[in-house]
């Protein structure tokens, strides 16, 4: 494909910044900075060192602008400290689609505590699996980010008992001066994917001579929808097709295809004939379907590709603003406004006359199921109907359209309060009021009541319906009958007051002065997500998910840091919060030992625990997903191989099922105990390089019977197309599994075990400048969840744990390489992000999840590739105001490898988005006028 002329103007930047750097002397350059590893997140003492006992990551904002990200959510999702359950952008058909979270350590966002300027804010107004509250990133302007802190061996006893995994600090511009504006835009080399951004950026007032500062942001971001289908010539990526890669008709995105005694939904309709239990598919297929056909049982085959979106349109506006007051030398005040508005929109399949829908009984009476798929009926005297008797049909309503999923999320944030030194005291308290607001809104959603009367009720207005070909007969009328937009409104609110101060004490010790913090906070939390309309009752495709409560925490904390000797410090703090049904006490303790000027040991333990969450514990909340799971009925594991069973299919061993989710009122909180034991060494001048070990244990963890387990169940719901034996007899139970269900529960643990490295060289070059390298590399040498001491699932290294978000897998090791060089006015900057393979099982000792054709195991050795992508990105301040810069990311245009298993992304893994849209290039510029 030929290169836009934007394209070659980004390449002939980059070239005309590679002479300028070869023919032109640097100027003379500064002496750099100490090097700068912590901050002081983690910890309320301020030290005459940032550097503490807890390993702790600082982003700054050039390394967040120079990165060629669009936004502070997919910058996080790059680094090695992300894992499963992080939601990406991309994630469209999720429970919270159009948000977007991090995961540290691939505990899930609900462990991990997001805070803006060191306080928190609402959670997404949909809980992610239905369960799993979490901070939206998206929510988060990036142009004003001053830094961004991320304390990775957890937080609990300080920030709040949930910080089980650890803590994420974005912190804004304070002090901002002057009028600055920055505009950039994006592009594949497909030349689509576009994205447009735009900010401008204003403050005044200097605290010392003015005694007041004002800062105001504003940024804009716009994304084009990117279609499945637009990548079709880029090998497998978003085809829903993979058979041409070896792999067997009934794969996750293929419908319309007729196995023995069942059929999936196809856009011509099929009829079960009833006197050979076989369902017949109606013709004109051709008119339908751009798949490639070849069902042996001549079904319909389509693909989701016809219709999905790959990634959503996206239009958001931030608006944020600070200002601060120096009412006296020893008192100052500040507010904070902060206003978003993010819409997307994501296309999805057209609906189906099958659908399996879930909602509560009356009175909160036991829940009600409907199989629609045996229940709507094709009636006798249907034209269509050739058999003379009601028959079952599979049909995916394809004249109707597809279903768009449109949502609006606003979210406000706003703060006020003091700080000031008093007595020896610094101090500081603050009042804050948040909240998220989400408008749903899902089109050409079917209304089941019209749909089974049109087809089976010969006396409705509405029948008969025609279906597939002769679909063009139906009135106008009808379809406006027909169709549904299901909309809901939820809201989570946050109300905050807190307190901390902190001082030396006139206490030494060997060391010097003993440190010492209080504080304290009561919050409370409102949630309100009610579900989709039409879903309460069964009356639309979709089943009911919606979480309602209220929450209220009060806390008291102390800190204190005990410098024992010169070398040794010793860092205590203990937490006490008040749940309305539970207490809880979470201790850390942290302890450095520098025998060194540039070397030091550091320890900690702590300790966390989450109470359970409305969404999981109330009896009025309920939530329906889908994942893949093996059949072990249908097709059991034979010497170590699913094998389908004689009248099965092979889609059985990776077959979608719904599951209930249902809140549990007996649920016990989760506790943790975290451990991290490391290093931190500056061996050379320029060169520094820590190692830290983490163990996190989480306890009385709260999930959902897991998918496999409850394949196995008795309780699972199934079609009635029932396998038979040897002898011809049926077998009960047997057939098509559609549902699993199960109340949350505390399972036993989760552990995870790892290694983090990071390492940096800053290098003087003299006439050439400056430049620096950076190595971080994550290791997760154990990923162990326990659902009893008999049932256990070890995630590191394969593909699970497939139950939570979007089966992104567990990567033993994920690495991030980055250099970047600065030469008089010019900077360069380059990164490679490498993540390890993984095998294709969903735990360890699994059978290999996907198979090709032949029964083989797929992929090739049952692995998912490592997969690699490089990113450049250059700057040239033309001028002290004014400032081009471009970026190329995914340079070498790497393909994502294909992946059978995942639902995060079209037959590639959403770790991997980056080869699933191509090379991409950016172009932009700055000005500040004064």
């Amino acid at each position: 494909m030929m290169e836009k002329m934007m394209a070659r103007s980004v390449r002939l930047l980059f070239a005309a910044a590679g002479m300028s750097a070869a023919a032109v002397p640097a100027l003379a350059q500064t002496q750099d900075a100490p090097m700068q590893r912590v901050e002081v997140t983690g910890s309320s003492i301020k030290r005459a060192t940032a550097e503490t006992a807890s390993p702790v990551t600082v982003i700054n904002s050039d390394e967040l602008l120079r990165s060629g990200k669009a936004t502070v959510a997919e910058y996080l999702q790059t680094l090695t400290v992300d894992g499963a359950g992080s939601l990406p952008a991309s994630f469209g058909s999720g429970f919270a689609a159009g948000s977007t979270a991090i995961s540290l350590r691939g505990m899930g966002a609900t462990s991990t505590l997001v805070l803006l300027n060191g306080r928190r804010m609402a959670p997404f107004a949909r809980a992610d699996d239905g369960q799993k509250s979490f901070t939206d990133l998206s929510t988060v302007p990036m142009q004003i980010v001053e830094r961004i802190e991320i304390l990775k061996d957890g937080a609990s006893s300080l920030y709040g008992a949930d910080a089980i995994a650890g803590v994420v600090n974005i912190i804004l511009r304070k002090d901002f001066t002057g009028l600055t504006v920055r505009g950039e835009t994006g592009w594949s080399r497909y030349d689509d994917a576009k994205q447009n951004k735009a900010s401008i950026t204003y403050g005044q007032g200097d605290l010392d001579a003015d005694k007041y500062n004002w800062v105001f942001n504003a940024e804009y971001n716009q994304s084009d929808e990117l279609k499945a289908a637009d990548r079709a010539g880029r090998d497998w990526i978003g085809h829903g097709d993979i058979r041409p890669w070896g792999y067997g008709l009934a794969t996750q995105y293929a419908g319309g295809y007729i196995t023995n005694g069942a059929a999936s939904a196809g856009p011509t309709g099929a009829l079960l004939n009833p006197s050979t239990g076989q369902y017949v598919a109606l013709p004109g297929c051709a008119n339908f379907s751009t798949s490639a056909q070849g069902d042996p049982r001549g079904g319909c085959v389509w693909h989701q590709d016809q219709f999905r979106s790959m990634n959503p349109e996206i239009e958001s506006v931030n608006l944020y603003t600070r200002g601060t007051w120096q009412i006296s030398e020893n008192l100052q005040a500040f507010t904070e406004l902060g206003y978003s508005e993010r819409k997307t929109s994501f296309t999805m399949t057209p609906g189906a006359t099958s659908s399996t829908v879930v909602f509560p009984g009356a009175n909160g009476g036991p829940n009600q199921l409907i199989n629609y798929g045996s229940g709507i009926l094709m009636d006798a005297t249907h034209p269509q109907n050739p058999y003379g008797q009601d028959v079952r049909l599979r049909y995916s309503l394809w004249d109707l359209g597809p279903s768009v999923r449109n949502g609006k999320n606003a979210f406000n944030r706003f703060v006020v309060g003091l700080k000031g030194t008093n007595a020896g005291w610094d101090w500081e308290t603050g009042f804050t009021r948040s909240e998220s607001k989400l408008d749903l809104a899902w089109t050409n959603m079917i209304n089941m009541n019209v749909l089974n009367a049109a087809l089976s009720n010969p006396a409705s207005q509405f029948f008969p319906y025609y279906i597939g070909a002769e679909a063009g007969k139906n009135s106008a009328a009808f379809y406006d009958a027909l169709r549904r937009t299901a909309t809901s409104h939820s809201t989570t609110r946050l109300t905050t007051v807190d307190f901390k101060a902190s001082r030396e004490l006139p206490v030494a010790l060997p060391g010097g002065n003993i440190g010492l913090a209080i504080g304290g906070e009561h919050r409370q939390e409102k949630l309100d997500n009610p579900s989709l309309s039409g879903s309460e009752n069964g009356l639309i495709n979709s089943s009911y998910t919606a979480a309602f409560g209220d929450t209220k925490v009060s806390a008291v904390y102390m800190e204190a840091l005990l410098p024992v000797w010169k070398t040794v410090e010793v860092t205590g703090a203990l937490r006490y919060d008040h749940y309305e049904n539970f207490n809880s006490t979470t201790p850390k303790l942290g302890v450095k030992w520098t025998p060194a000027k540039n070397f030091a040991l550091r320890g900690t333990y702590t300790e966390g625990f989450r109470a359970p969450s409305a969404a999981e514990n109330s009896v009025l909340s309920q939530a329906v997903g889908s994942a893949s799971a093996q059949d072990p009925v249908r097709c059991p594991t034979v010497n170590g191989v699913p094998t389908a069973r004689p009248g099965a299919s092979q889609g059985d061993c990776s077959v979608s099922v719904s599951s209930i989710k249902i809140g549990n009122p007996a649920l016990k909180p989760e506790e943790s105990k975290g451990y991290t034991l490391g290093m931190v060494w500056d061996p050379f001048d320029g060169t520094s390089l820590s190692v830290d070990a983490f163990k996190i244990k989480r306890e009385n963890e709260i999930n959902p019977v897991s998918y496999a387990e409850a394949a196995a169940s008795p309780t699972a719901v199934r079609n009635d197309n029932n396998l038979r034996d040897a002898n011809g007899a049926i077998i009960p139970n047997s057939g098509t599994l559609l549902v699993v269900s199960g109340a949350y529960r505390n399972s036993s643990f989760t552990e995870v075990e790892g290694v983090d490295m990071e390492v940096k060289q800053r290098l003087r070059l003299g006439d050439y400048g400056r430049a620096t390298l950076g190595l971080t590399w994550t290791h997760i040498h154990s990923f162990l969840r326990a659902e009893s001491p008999t049932l256990q699932y070890e995630f590191a290294g394969t593909h699970g744990n497939c139950d939570t978000s979007n089966c992104m897998g567990t990567p033993k090791n994920k690495v991030n390489f980055t250099a970047s060089w600065d030469i008089g006015a010019w900077n360069f900057s380059g990164s490679a992000n490498w993540r390890d393979s993984m095998k294709n099982i969903r735990y360890e000792g699994a059978p290999c999840a996907s198979q090709y054709a032949n029964g083989t195991v797929a992929p090739g050795n049952c692995e998912l590739a490592s997969f690699t992508t490089v990113d450049l990105s250059t700057r040239w301040n033309v001028s002290k105001q004014f400032t081009l810069f471009a970026s190329v990311s995914n340079l070498f245009d790497r393909v994502a490898p294909l992946d059978p298993l995942t639902y995060g992304g079209m037959s590639f893994n959403p770790l991997d988005n980056s080869g699933a849209v191509g090379r991409y290039f950016k172009f932009g510029a700055q000005y500040k006028f004064f």
